[in-house]
């Protein structure tokens, strides 16, 4: 299957120099939701607004749907819906000029049933004659959704959708967007809650700096980067592991009290049958054991502290590298 988004090589450097993206390449396949993570500033919203025609690129190419998103602009323009970070609407219109509008700008033709399908999938049919200036919150943002879809996009991105919104909009938003996904749109979102790039997304692509640090099938990164914990909770603590056990990846709490003991997911000997009998031998006797699993969380901390620690040690290289 061809991907539906192609980023080649994609670059931005602002005016007074900074770059916010360094030869980013990406496909992004076609009915899949694909999740962007990265710290702020990393260059999320900027990769997005280039793809989406806000932001002009300084280099390389993206191609949505067949259509170059710079020689091609409306018909990519067309395919794609927005749900921006900010709020931004036209307070004095009604929701539903709002709507009619928005279609309009993308050439779609009138479709009032479409329209009053997509208020009612996000609870806003009874507000459609209301000016979005007596909206709250969290309806504008509702609104702003409405409008991403009034055209009917094949590819939706969701820019921070759920930042600062009640809880009931979060949940409405994610039964939308698997609805969408069945009807084969495709869905890019940006996010801070981790648990709902976790629970929704089929890929994760981490950004950090304007480089992208990895790109995954989301269960291939949780076996691949996600490591197990055994935590065993000791019937008398101790001062410090003993000498004998210092070889194995285990470590112990501060009061003395447990031991941790790290393995890796996809070895077939994870080792703890082992540790059991040393620990016995030493006369090391536990009342309680447990495991926990890496999170999706876990293994993007990990991804951005490493990312951040190679780029320093790059800069420092090339500063020796120009002193030389």
């Amino acid at each position: 299957m061809h991907p539906i988004i192609t980023v080649s090589g994609l670059t931005k450097t602002y005016g007074s120099g900074f770059q916010a993206l360094k030869g980013i390449d990406l496909e992004i396949r076609r009915g899949e939701i694909f999740a962007l993570l990265g710290p702020n500033g990393a260059g999320k919203t900027t990769l997005i607004s280039i793809i989406c025609g806000i932001v002009n690129p300084s280099g390389g190419t993206v191609v949505a749907d067949g259509h170059d998103v710079v020689r091609d602009y409306r018909a990519a323009r067309r395919k794609i819906g927005l749900v921006p970070q900010e709020l931004s609407t036209d307070a004095f219109e009604t929701v539903w000029a709002t709507l009619r509008f928005s279609r309009g700008l993308f050439g779609r033709p009138p479709d009032p049933a479409h329209l009053e399908k997509v208020l009612r999938a996000l609870s806003l049919w009874e507000k459609k004659d209301s000016k979005i200036m007596a909206l709250s919150g969290g309806m504008k943002r509702r609104v702003l959704i409405a409008k991403a879809l009034a055209h009917e996009p094949e590819i939706l991105f969701l820019d921070e959708p759920t930042a600062g919104v009640d809880v009931e909009l979060r949940h409405d938003m994610w039964q939308l967007v698997r609805k969408l996904r069945e009807d084969g749109v495709t869905i890019i979102l940006t996010t801070h809650y981790i648990e709902e790039a976790e629970e929704m997304a089929d890929r994760i692509g981490v950004i950090n700096h304007g480089e992208l640090v990895l790109v995954e099938d989301k269960t291939t990164l949780m076996r691949k980067l996600g490591k197990k914990q055994l935590t065993l909770s000791l019937q008398e603590p101790l001062a410090a592991i003993p000498a004998e056990l210092a070889g194995l990846p285990l470590e112990l709490s501060a009061d003395g009290q447990s031991l941790v003991y790290t393995f890796d997911v996809q070895s077939e000997e994870t080792g703890i049958a082992g540790l059991l009998r040393q620990l016995h031998a030493h006369g090391i006797d536990f009342r309680d054991l447990h495991s926990s699993e890496s999170s999706l969380e876990d293994i993007f901390v990990s991804l951005v502290r490493n990312s951040a620690r190679n780029g320093a040690d790059r800069e420092r290289a090339i500063a020796q590298e120009a002193q030389a």
